[in-house]
């Protein structure tokens, strides 16, 4: 048997630590305003909490959800109606607290029907048709979400792309902390164990809805603050961008990408897709529909368990064979 390989931890965390201070100080040597990398990153970080949330449900627990989209949109239209009537203000720290709430709560609401009756492809579709209900319900709102037409905000109040950058970087960093002591807790192995075997997991005690429906609940609220932050950062909320279903699918895409399952692997997923869809659309902008679709198929095909199995050395370690990549493993 071949000697197994792994990441060296001191290694990989200094890595990471120096890839943070680089977020941190890279806008404040630029102009924000105009540098296209602050853009891209902002964006990639909402991407990384949107991947982060669906894989704490779908790829530790096993609950593959298609419903992204719904608790986008309840962080946006919540964000939205509690600015336009005056209960909170521009970037309020309290609006994107209740409207991670908010979607955290519908996601309760809706999961302790449907995780305790349906799994697998039937729970999915229900997730997804949360989102189509919510949508049809956004439209005939009447005056409290302004039908098709959505709900303006005052793009006068905009001050800074500094202040969307670091709410987004403090966002993802929160949430990757938050998959990082779960997944090393007792709730993490309780999770696990529903993926791998619900009625093993039950027969030991676990309270298999309980922790299906907190996995569900969290990965909401993540997606929530990511749907209000959204809110202040286009200034105008309508049914078509808030309930998008890209909002569904690219996310899932890079989780996928990555290692569905894995710490690290939507946020790996997340970077490398959205330079590859980056590019593809300033390279080839009238072929980035069937690019990306392609991309969806060769991802299904070649890499069904992620990037970071043949990192972490589970796979044929392709990766491991390539020289650029010897410094980050050693023998054990």
């Amino acid at each position: 048997m071949s000697p197994r390989f792994l990441l060296k931890p001191k290694l990989s965390y200094s890595f990471l630590g120096v890839v943070l201070c680089f977020f941190i100080v890279y806008p404040l040597v630029v102009d924000a305003e105009l540098s296209y990398l602050v853009y891209f990153l902002y964006s990639t970080f909402i991407y990384v909490t949107l991947a982060q949330g669906w894989n704490l449900a779908a790829g530790y627990t096993g609950q593959v959800s298609l419903g992204q989209h719904a608790f986008i949109g309840i962080g946006a239209y919540m964000t939205a109606i509690t600015w336009r009537t005056g209960w909170t203000g521009y970037l309020d720290p309290l609006a994107m607290i209740m409207s991670g709430l908010g979607a955290a709560l519908v996601a309760i609401a809706i999961g302790v029907p449907l995780l305790a009756k349906l799994r697998g492809d039937y729970f999915a579709l229900g997730t997804l048709g949360l989102g189509e209900i919510l949508r049809v319900i956004a439209i005939n709102g009447g005056s409290l979400t302004e039908g098709t037409a959505g709900i303006s905000l005052p793009s006068s109040s905009y001050v800074s792309m500094h202040y969307y950058y670091y709410i987004a970087l403090l966002i993802v960093v929160i949430a990757q902390g938050a998959l990082l002591w779960i997944t090393h807790s007792r709730i993490g192995l309780a999770l696990v164990a529903i993926r791998e075997d619900e009625t093993a997991a039950a027969a030991n005690g676990i309270a298999i809805l309980r922790y299906k429906i907190l996995a569900f609940a969290v990965g909401a609220f993540f997606t929530g603050l990511c749907g209000s932050l959204n809110a202040y950062y286009v200034f105008h909320i309508n049914t078509t961008g808030a309930f998008s279903l890209n909002w569904v699918i690219v996310p899932i895409l890079m989780a996928s990408l990555g290692g569905a399952g894995t710490i690290w692997g939507p946020a790996f997923g997340a970077f490398i897709l959205a330079g590859v869809y980056e590019l593809a659309n300033i390279w080839m902008p009238e072929l980035h529909p069937i690019f990306s679709g392609s991309f969806i198929v060769l991802v299904a095909l070649f890499l069904p368990d992620g990037l970071m199995s043949y990192l972490t050395g589970r796979k044929d370690r392709i990766l491991q064979k390539l020289p650029v990549f010897h410094w980050m493993f050693q023998k054990a």
